[in-house]
C-alpha cells in the first residue's frame, strides 16, 4: 500500500481580488505600518506587496496619460520673509569644501546673495 502525505496550511497559488489587494496595500503603507508585519499577518510575501504597489502605480500613471493630462512642471515661487533668522538656528544650506572649509547659507540670505555665493563656488 502506498503512502499519502497531506500538507496543511494555505494554498501556495492563491488568487487575490482587487479589493483584497487594495486593502492589504492601504494597510501596509499607512503611516507607522511595517510592510513585513502586515504581509506576515495576511500570509503574503513582502515582495508580492511591493509588486502589487508597483503595478498599481504603473496602472494609475498609464491611466493619467491616456486621460490627456500630460506631465507638467509646477510653478515655483519664492517669498521673501521680513525679519532675520533667529540666532542659534541651523543653516538652510551647508556646502563642505576641500581641506575642511565650509560655506553655510542661512534662511535670512537674499536670493541674489545665495546665487552669487553658489556661482563663486563653481
Amino acid at each position: 500500500m502506498g503512502q499519502v502525505t497531506v500538507f496543511s496550511g494555505p494554498e501556495r497559488r492563491r488568487r487575490w481580488s482587487d479589493e483584497e489587494r487594495l486593502r492589504i496595500l492601504s494597510e501596509a503603507f499607512s503611516p507607522g505600518a511595517c510592510v513585513a508585519r502586515v504581509a506576515q499577518q495576511h500570509d503574503v510575501s513582502t515582495s508580492l506587496v511591493y509588486t502589487w504597489r508597483r503595478k498599481l502605480r504603473e496602472a494609475s500613471s498609464e491611466q493619467a496619460v491616456t486621460e490627456g493630462s500630460a506631465p507638467r512642471f509646477a510653478e515655483a515661487m519664492m517669498a521673501e520673509e521680513a525679519g532675520l533668522a533667529r540666532p542659534g538656528l541651523a543653516p538652510a544650506i551647508v556646502v563642505d569644501l576641500a581641506r575642511g572649509n565650509r560655506v553655510s547659507i542661512f534662511t535670512s540670505a537674499s536670493p541674489a546673495l545665495v546665487a552669487a555665493a553658489l556661482r563663486a563656488l563653481r
